[in-house]
């Protein structure tokens, strides 16, 4: 049966959307696909091994892949490689990598490949509701950053740096920001009016000297691109 690729991303309905999976822990795999059957997403396929993913991809062109960042043989970036590779050949389909620990460098190769993508440590998983939303997020043509790799970025600041100008709240703001939220978003988190929250994103982006953009994935990625280069 061939599933036709939505014509607008916005339209998924992420409720039904398609999801494949890959991680060589079974046992991991296995309690993931049963939590997202649970939660209403329909898991048409897993995979051990970056190979088996792709090739999943290529026959299923789901609407998400949830990957691994660590997968046979090497245990070392194939799940990023693949992820990447998605990105570029199969461009409806998002990706959402996992990751055991905070890798700044690999989290930042896989965001630079823009919207519907997302870098969460496997931790995150635990908290089911916040997972799920997560998802929906990044299959609607969101981007979605692990708040534990914003906060390692923002502490590696150096004297003379702009993220020095910005103040508690301001930072706050930003990590939200970098989490794929947008103004509403980011209000409702923080119980401020989605005009003080605007207020604090034009400071953030002037003292980091950043354009301010319409679409919040580049949002999203102007600033991680400008704390990459902290």
């Amino acid at each position: 049966m061939n599933h036709p690729v939505p014509a607008d991303n916005a339209r998924v309905n992420a409720s039904r959307a398609r999801v494949v999976l890959a991680d060589d822990d079974i046992l991991l795999r296995e309690g993931l696909a049963s939590l997202l059957d649970r939660s209403g997403l329909d898991v048409v396929g897993q995979a051990g091994d970056a190979a088996g993913l792709i090739e999943l991809v290529r026959q299923e062109r789901p609407d998400l892949a949830v990957v691994d960042i660590r997968m046979p043989p090497e245990f070392s970036t194939e799940g990023l490689a693949a992820a990447q590779l998605i990105k570029r050949h199969y461009p409806q389909t998002a990706v959402v990598v996992l990751s055991a620990h905070v890798e700044v460098e690999h989290a930042m190769d896989l965001l630079a490949n823009g919207e519907r993508t997302g870098y969460l440590l496997k931790s995150r998983v635990t908290d089911v509701t916040e997972f799920i939303q997560t998802l929906h997020r990044v299959i609607r043509g969101g981007s979605a950053v692990d708040p534990a790799l914003i906060q390692e970025l923002v502490a590696a600041r150096h004297p003379g740096n702009p993220l020095d100008e910005l103040t508690g709240r301001e930072r706050e703001v930003l990590a939200l920001m970098a989490e794929g939220r947008s103004n509403a978003g980011i209000g409702q988190a923080l119980w401020v009016t989605e005009g003080t929250v605007e207020k604090h994103v034009r400071s953030i982006l002037m003292k980091l000297q950043l354009p301010e953009s319409a679409e919040v994935h580049r949002r999203v990625l102007a600033v991680l691109a400008f704390l990459d280069a902290r």
